[in-house]
């Protein structure tokens, strides 16, 4: 071989290297006992729905009837898979950074359009809601592990605030809650024998989770039964004519629309509770059972002020809150950043934190999220012991050491627990 062709194939493997660091899949030698993959090979699919007749925030002018649209969305749907005799798991995501200008390739364990593994006994529904700007792929990290444990998982590209569509922020205001009903409302109907979908038969949308980062958190707390303040209708960035009326807590017809097929939730850094969004009494009307996660030193949506004030205020329901001390809004959501965005400080930040390791913070939030989950989805009661732990993970020695953690790696973080009426 020449010394032309060399060069040219030591660039090749270079550039093999470089795309095959975009893994979502790592799983860390110091991860939690439910980190890991489980038993179960993995499929994905992509699929387009349309929302009918909803109200245009994007084309709204104050004073004037909102216009409606009918609402496109783009779903990703993970699944339990049976892979074929010449298939192996492994695949690529093609996608882009938060800044849409540059593609990338994501690379985990799911198979492209892999058959359904469909059995007697249907599997649970997650469904999962991106920040803003975000897209589907973010938390694809969790969205793998969880299919795997024998979840259906649907996360959404929320239009107008994903990474290659960012419009108006009254958009996002709208639309967060009403996309997470909607799309259970889809996949519930798709999953009826006879559909014609590959979820026919597969999913369980009767026994449903809904995970929000950021304004997906926004979102689900709104689901729940987190209804708005009257306040926030006013704000100068929600959507004109106080069209968030409808979502708030004072709409008679608000919490009719709280949905009984959801039966846990995860928030992650929920937006909103900083600038008014709720307030301890429209909390009330949450009793759904929640996780919260966010990290201490988050400046976007606010800890003391933000998820912690949403989580001692929600009283009406029991709750959890795992706190990554020290770390900011970026904590255990994310997938890893990108190696494309390493030359560039902003767009790595995106995706980053200082003090802690992202693929760490993924591994520890897959450990609480299938322990979670395995309690309120599937009646799996011995994953209690991995959520009745002493408070601040620092303190714990002998007997009281975080239960599934190796010694000396539950460090700089707490669960705090609050029972209904507390």
């Amino acid at each position: 071989m020449n010394k032309t062709a060399l060069v040219g194939a030591a660039l090749a493997l270079g550039s093999m290297a470089f795309a095959q660091q975009n893994r979502i899949d790592t799983i860390r030698p110091d991860s939690p006992q439910l980190s890991p993959y489980g038993e179960y090979q993995i499929g994905v699919q992509t699929l387009k729905v349309v929302n009918p007749k909803q109200l245009d925030i994007v084309n709204a002018t104050a004073g004037n009837p909102i216009p409606t649209y009918d609402r496109p969305l783009t779903l990703e749907v993970w699944y339990p898979a049976q892979l074929k005799a010449d298939q192996k798991p492994g695949g690529v995501y093609n996608t882009t950074t938060r800044d849409a200008s540059i593609a990338i390739q994501v690379y985990g364990k799911a198979v492209r359009d892999a058959e359904p593994l469909v059995k007697p006994e249907k599997f649970p529904l997650v469904i999962v809601s991106h920040g803003y700007p975000g897209n589907r792929y973010l938390l694809s990290h969790l969205t793998e592990n969880l299919a795997s444990k024998g979840y259906v998982v649907v996360a959404i590209d929320h239009t107008d605030s994903t990474f290659s569509d960012v419009k108006a922020f009254g958009s996002t205001l709208m639309n967060r809650s009403l996309d997470q009903l909607f799309v259970l409302n889809e996949i519930d109907k798709l999953s009826k024998n006879g559909s014609k979908s590959f979820l026919s038969g597969l999913v369980d949308a009767n026994n449903t989770a809904v995970v929000g980062y950021s304004m997906g958190g926004y979102g689900v707390v709104n689901t729940i039964g987190g209804g708005f303040t009257d306040f926030a209708t006013t704000l100068q960035f929600a959507p004109p004519n106080k069209a968030l009326a409808a979502r708030a807590a004072s709409n008679p017809d608000y919490l009719k629309t709280v949905d009984s097929r959801i039966k846990a939730a995860i928030a992650i850094a929920p937006w909103g509770m900083q600038v008014g969004f709720w307030n301890a009494e429209t909390l009330k009307g949450i009793k759904t059972p929640v996780l919260f996660v966010a990290g201490d030193r988050d400046d976007v949506s606010g800890y003391e002020k933000g998820t912690r004030a949403i989580f001692e205020n929600a009283v009406n329901t029991n709750r959890y809150l795992l706190t990554f001390h020290n770390a900011n809004h970026n904590a255990a959501a994310p997938m890893p950043a990108p190696v494309e965005t390493y030359n560039n400080f902003p767009l790595f930040e995106a995706y980053s934190e200082t003090a802690w390791d992202t693929v760490k913070m993924n591994n520890i939030l897959a450990h609480f999220a299938t322990a979670y989950l395995g309690m309120h989805l599937k009646g799996q009661t011995d994953m209690q012991k991995y959520l009745n732990l002493v408070e601040n993970s620092n303190d714990g020695a002998g007997n009281t050491y975080w239960e599934g953690f190796k010694p000396r790696t539950a460090l700089g973080l707490s669960l705090k627990y609050l029972p209904a009426g507390k």
